[in-house]
């Protein structure tokens, strides 16, 4: 019995895959209703998505910063690993980053869905006390989201300039594997470790936004 269930769960949630794929967003919210996910459980759901994207982003880009760090000390024999190291966790880097940008856009898809839902319901509602109470409530949500989306997209846009720099030494180690060439990428290994820096501050502030907004969903 419930292994039958359990393949009922997996079809459905196959159906809803091939309905978000074709752009069926009514239908799509309408199944997850009948499994008991609201909107604002989606959205609480994907918000989570997206910061557990971050948390580990920052560990990858921290263990990035410290294979070129470390690329100083290596002997001229290790040149090559060190190399394999940095371009691992570069693509580490680069695929998170999708990942990232991918699960922000679901947040934004699912907010809008949940904001403009919310608007039409309080229409619905006649005692006048109770509208206005969802009004404000509806007003204080959307105030502490938006919040959250601009340090999300920040944090998301600080990226781009440090995957660009770490492709630019990737490559350029690639060629030129030698301690010749690894010193002179001083000046561009210090640019990555500030980059790196503030993309970390960046990336703990929307964590902290996404906490203070799930905590307040």
């Amino acid at each position: 019995m419930r292994n039958r269930q359990r393949k009922v769960v997996i079809w459905i949630q196959i159906l809803i895959v091939v309905l978000v794929a074709a752009g069926c967003s009514t239908t799509y919210y309408a199944a997850m209703e009948k499994l008991g996910k609201e909107k604002r459980h989606l959205l609480n759901d994907s918000v989570q998505d997206v910061k557990d994207s971050q948390t580990e982003a920052k560990e990858e880009f921290t263990d990035a910063l410290t294979q070129i760090q470390a690329l100083y000390n290596v002997d001229g024999g290790e040149l090559e690993t060190a190399y394999k190291r940095i371009k691992s966790d570069y693509d580490d880097c680069q695929s998170r980053a999708q990942q990232i940008e991918t699960r922000i856009g679901r947040v934004k898809t699912v907010a809008a869905a949940l904001f403009s839902e919310w608007q039409a319901e309080i229409h619905e509602i006649q005692d006048p006390q109770l509208q206005a109470a969802s009004g404000r409530s509806r007003t204080d949500t959307l105030a502490r989201y938006q919040k959250m989306e601009t340090a999300m997209d920040q944090s998301a846009r600080a990226m781009a300039p440090v995957l660009a720099k770490l492709n630019d030494m990737v490559l350029f180690l690639k060629h030129n594997l030698n301690a010749r060439a690894v010193g002179a990428l001083g000046k561009e290994a210090l640019s990555i470790e500030t980059d790196v820096d503030a993309l970390i501050r960046d990336m703990n502030r929307a964590i902290a936004e996404a906490d203070q907004f799930i905590a307040h969903l």
